[in-house]
């Protein structure tokens, strides 16, 4: 039996989200884990030491939508800026893994967005964050290739994590607008205002840590039911 919202074709489960074209734009991150045991503490300080023995990196931020849409049979383009880095290079190749379409724009004087947990006995124990701003001038030929790109896709989703990667949001809502596109926004902050003219907002007051997978279906579940008014 096909689940809820799906049709069948040729016997077979068919997503509705399978045919839609989906541009996803925001603040992308490389998420780290470092996980390991604990056995002491230090001499140097009163804090444990962690013994490292397993890593994990995934997509975070604009990216993980873009990852779970994709997940869902989705074409996905995702438009973000990176440093010109190994973290940006990972990145992209996480990406082009879960088969997200990725138009990263390098900017050559910026760090990517890294965010490293570690944990140990279960645990997480500290998080150490890694993020610059991007240039203007790269912001600007990001804003050019959205435009380009608006054509091709049938809903736009603006993911901001405020770290600076949709500084011309207005602008962008007003193409998509004009473009007969819906507009999903995931806000940043309390003054929605910037976001004015967007077809839905999922504002959410609890921590990133537990919300950024909530979020990405809350996108995911609205873009179906646009997409079925088509």
């Amino acid at each position: 039996m096909s689940s809820p919202g799906k049709k069948t074709l040729h016997g077979r489960s068919v997503s509705p989200f399978a045919r839609a074209r989906v541009l996803v734009v925001g603040d992308v991150m490389l998420d780290r884990y470092w996980f390991g045991s604990v056995t002491r503490i230090s001499p140097e300080a009163p804090v444990p030491v962690v013994r490292v023995d397993r890593t994990e990196e995934r997509p975070g931020g604009a990216a993980n939508v873009a990852r779970n849409a994709a997940a869902l049979g989705a074409r996905v383009t995702l438009l973000s800026v990176t440093g010109h880095d190994e973290a940006g290079t990972q990145l992209a190749a996480l990406l082009k893994k879960d088969g997200v379409s990725a138009r990263l724009h390098r900017d050559q004087g910026i760090a990517t967005t890294v965010k490293l947990r570690v944990i140990g006995r279960q645990q997480q124990l500290l998080r150490v964050d890694f993020e610059t701003a991007p240039s203007h001038e790269v912001l600007s030929s990001k804003l050019r290739e959205y435009r380009k790109l608006l054509a091709a896709h049938d809903v736009v989703i603006l993911s901001d994590y405020g770290k600076g990667g949709l500084t011309h949001i207005a602008a962008m809502i007003s193409a998509a607008r004009a473009a007969r596109k819906p507009v999903l926004v995931d806000p940043k902050g309390e003054d929605f205002s910037r976001y004015r003219g967007a077809t839905l907002l999922t504002p959410n007051r609890r921590s990133e840590e537990h919300t950024s997978e909530l979020q990405s279906h809350s996108f995911i579940s609205y873009a179906v039911f646009c997409l079925k008014k088509k």
